[in-house]
C-alpha cells in the first residue's frame, strides 16, 4: 500500500492500493490514485454528462459512503440540488464531523493535475511568501519567503511588515483598513491579482514600495539558506532542520542533512516543523527512519486504520534505519498550530521511545490524526479526498483532534520571533530547543507566565498564517503562502 499524508491548510492524505470503481453516473469511472506519484496531465473535464455536477455530486456521495471513516455522521439524506458546487456539497455531506472537530473541512474535491505537478516537483504559482497575521494589532507580515521567488527578489524576506496592498501605487490601501473594515477575507481579496503594488517595511529598515507579479516557481522544501544546518551550542554539535513540506524533491536535501549529522556525531536534534502542514507519508517515514539508527525493522513506528468494513487496508509500519540514519537522545520538535498532518505523525511517532526526551517547542499543533484516500475520476480532473482512516503511534496514542501539546512527554512555551531569520540560535523557538536539549528549564505550553525560565519575555502577539476560503494544493500544503 502506498500513502500520502496532506493537509487542508492541515492535512493527512493516503493511497490506497489502486482499485476500479463505478460512478453513480453512466460512463465515468474513479481510481482510487496513487496521490504524488502521478503525470500530472489529465482530460480538459466538460460541463455535460459524467462531468454534469449532478453526477459528480453523486459520484461524490457513492465514494464516502463506501469509504468514510465516520460514516455514523453521513447524513441519511441530502438534497443535491440545493447545492451550487460540488465542494459545498461535500461540506453539507461532512458537517456533523466537523461539528465534532472530526474532519475540519479535510474532505474536499481538488485538481489531479495540481496535485500531481505540486507533489512531483513544488511546482507553484504566486508572489512566493508566506503570510502572517497579528489580528489583534491589524498588521501584516512576512513569516517566510521562498528563493527564485518575486518576492524575494524584491527583497521582501522574513520579518517584513505589509504596510499597504493595491493593484498599482495609487490605489494603494492600508493593511489595517482593510482588516478593520473587511477582515482576512479583504485581504485575500485585495492579494488576488497577477500583480500587486506593496508597501513595506523590512525587519530594522525603511519603507519602500515594489510592484510584484505572480510567477511560476519551485517550492525547494528544505532551504539552502537555512534549511539544515548544524549549530555549535556551548561546545556541543546539534543538528538543525527545517522541513517546508513533505513533497518526493525533500528525499535527496534530507539525506544529505542527515548524513552530514551522522558525520559530525549529532546525537540531538532540533526539527523545525513549524509552517509545515503535511504532504507525502513516504517522507514522514523517510524522517522517522533517518531518526532511527537505534531502532530495528521490527520495531513499530505507526499503525494506520480504516473504518470496519475497509480494514483489510489497515496498515503497521515498521522503522527502516537508513545509511544516513543517526540515534537521536533528544528531540526538539518546533510546531505551530500551522504544524499537522505528516508532521504531527513524525512527532507523534516518537513519544512511546523518547518520553520526555522528545519535546514540542512553540505552541500547540493543530490536531489531525485522521487521513485521506485520494479518489481520481480523471475524465473531470476529479480528485476527491475523502478522510478514510486514523493514525496512532505504537503505542496507540492518536486522537490528538486539539493538537500534541497535551500527547507529548514535555513542552515548551516559545514565539515565533519574526524578527530573527529561521536557522538563527537566538531565534525565540530555536532558542527555547537549545534550552530543552540543553537541559535548561522552560515554561510549558499552556502554562500562565509571563516570562520564561531564564526570564526571557514570553511574547504575548499570536501570529497565525493567513489562508484563503478556498486555498490551492500549495497552500494547503504550505499554509500561508501566496
Amino acid at each position: 500500500m502506498t500513502r500520502h499524508f496532506t493537509y487542508r491548510s492541515q492535512r493527512l492524505t493516503t493511497t490506497v492500493a489502486a482499485l476500479s470503481l463505478l460512478s453513480a453516473c453512466g460512463g465515468g469511472s474513479g481510481t482510487i490514485s496513487t496521490g504524488g506519484g502521478g503525470t500530472g496531465s489529465a482530460p480538459t473535464p466538460t460541463p455535460s454528462g459524467t462531468c454534469a455536477l449532478s453526477s459528480r455530486q453523486a459520484w461524490v456521495a457513492q465514494q464516502l459512503n463506501e469509504w468514510y471513516l465516520f460514516p455514523e455522521t453521513l447524513p441519511a439524506s441530502l438534497n443535491a440540488a440545493s447545492y451550487a458546487t460540488v465542494q459545498d456539497y461535500i461540506d453539507a455531506l461532512t458537517a456533523t464531523a466537523r461539528a465534532q472537530s472530526k474532519d475540519r473541512y479535510f474532505t474536499y474535491i481538488t485538481s489531479i493535475a495540481e496535485e500531481n505537478a505540486y507533489y512531483n516537483s513544488g511546482s507553484n504559482a504566486g508572489f512566493g511568501f508566506r503570510l502572517t497575521l497579528d489580528s489583534t494589532a491589524r498588521r501584516l507580515f512576512i513569516a517566510e519567503s521562498f528563493e527564485n521567488t518575486p518576492a524575494l527578489t524584491a527583497g521582501i524576506d522574513r520579518g517584513t511588515e505589509i504596510l499597504a496592498i493595491g493593484a498599482s501605487t495609487g490605489a494603494l490601501r492600508n493593511v489595517s483598513d482593510i482588516l478593520a473594515t473587511e477582515g482576512t477575507a479583504g485581504l485575500n481579496t485585495a492579494l488576488d491579482g497577477n500583480t500587486r503594488t506593496f508597501r513595506f517595511r523590512p525587519a530594522g529598515g525603511a519603507e519602500q514600495t515594489a510592484t510584484v507579479t505572480k510567477a511560476d516557481y519551485t517550492l525547494t522544501p528544505v532551504s539552502a539558506r537555512y534549511g539544515a544546518k548544524v549549530i555549535d551550542d556551548g561546545g556541543k554539535k546539534v543538528g538543525y532542520l527545517n522541513l517546508r513540506t513533505f513533497i518526493n524533491t525533500a528525499e535527496s536535501p534530507l539525506r544529505a542533512a542527515f548524513a552530514d549529522f551522522r558525520a559530525q556525531g549529532v546525537s540531538e536534534v532540533i526539527i523545525d516543523l513549524r509552517y509545515n502542514g503535511g504532504g507525502l507519508v513516504s517522507v514522514a517515514t523517510l524522517i522517522n527512519n533517518l531518526l532511527a539508527r537505534d531502532k530495528t525493522t521490527s520495531q513499530v513506528a505507526n499503525y494506520t486504520t480504516f473504518r470496519a468494513s475497509k480494514a483489510a487496508n489497515n496498515e503497521t509500519a515498521f522503522f527502516n534505519p537508513q545509511p544516513e540514519s543517526i540515534a537521536p537522545t533528544r528531540i526538539a520538535f518546533i510546531g505551530t498550530g500551522g504544524s499537522a498532518s505528516a508532521s504531527e505523525l513524525v512527532m507523534n511517532t516518537f513519544i512511546p521511545y523518547l518520553g520526555n526526551r522528545a519535546a514540542l517547542v512553540g505552541t500547540n499543533t493543530y490536531g489531525k490524526p485522521v487521513g485521506q484516500i485520494a479518489i481520481d475520476r480523471s475524465a473531470c480532473d476529479d480528485r476527491l479526498r475523502v478522510v478514510a482512516f486514523a493514525t496512532e503511534n505504537s503505542a496507540r496514542q492518536g486522537a490528538y483532534y486539539t493538537g500534541l501539546a497535551g500527547f507529548m512527554g514535555a513542552t515548551c512555551q516559545a514565539s515565533d520571533d519574526i524578527t530573527r531569520p529561521l536557522g538563527d540560535p537566538q531565534e525565540a523557538s530555536i532558542k527555547a530547543a537549545l534550552n530543552f536539549l540543553g537541559g535548561r528549564a522552560c515554561t510549558p505550553i499552556g502554562a500562565v507566565a509571563t516570562l520564561s525560565a531564564d526570564r526571557t519575555p514570553i511574547a504575548t502577539t499570536r501570529f497565525e498564517l493567513l489562508s484563503p476560503t478556498r486555498p490551492s494544493t500549495a497552500q494547503r500544503e504550505v499554509p500561508g503562502s501566496f
